[in-house]
């Protein structure tokens, strides 16, 4: 199975763990660390990063050449938009409903998805491609699984913050496609002098780089 898979893997049986953090139960109907999102509602936004690629590959391979994983992100309208945009209204929506039915069912649900994805990955062809309705366009499946990846690292972290308890640490070649693409974004919206002062001159460094 290629690595990028593998990774995906790791980190959702990671974030699994995590909702299942007694933690996430007890704070359940708080406030988390992000506007407008209770802990609830992100533990669901968490659990969709598994249950969004089981809708992409239980859809037919879509006509089409797919575009380049920088493309999707220089395409997409989510980057950017304000708290009570649309689009980040229907994702706080979407992890609110899959939150229904409480943090056990989550558990359960996402346990089980990942189980799936876990032999359902191992048969898709390395070429493989999905498309993202919401784009609308296609992307190859190792790199959707990558912007996959890349969300559950970084809300595993807004939800280990959310409910006080230590953000998972994930192994290096799980953690690593998650800081590359995240560094080729922060170059993309900041430049190359930006990113490379913040990282090897602090007395010049800006004062940020976020790449989201």
């Amino acid at each position: 199975m290629a690595a990028i898979r593998t990774a995906y893997l790791t980190a959702a049986r990671s974030a699994v763990r995590l909702l299942d953090d007694p933690a996430v139960a007890e704070r359940w109907e708080e406030p988390s660390a992000l506007a407008e999102f209770g802990v609830a509602g992100l533990a669901g936004h968490l659990a969709s990063q598994v249950f969004q690629v089981e809708t992409m590959l239980a859809e037919p391979v879509p006509p089409g050449d797919p575009i380049g994983l920088l493309d999707h992100y220089a395409r997409g309208s989510w980057l950017g938009a304000r708290v009570d945009d649309e689009v980040n209204v229907g994702i706080r929506r979407v992890g609110e409903s899959l939150a229904q039915q409480g943090p056990a069912a989550l558990v359960a649900r996402t346990a089980e998805a990942v189980d799936r994805l876990t032999a359902a990955l191992t048969g898709e062809p390395a070429e493989r491609v999905v498309h993202l309705a919401r784009g609308p366009w296609s992307l190859t499946l190792d790199d959707f699984l990558t912007t996959r990846l890349m969300e559950l690292a970084v809300h595993s972290d807004d939800l280990a913050v959310s409910v006080g308890v230590a953000t998972p640490e994930l192994p290096a070649d799980a953690i690593e496609p998650v800081l590359s693409l995240l560094a080729r974004l922060a170059v993309r919206r900041h430049g190359q002098p930006a990113v490379l002062r913040a990282l090897a001159r602090a007395e010049r460094a800006p004062d940020r780089i976020n790449a989201i």
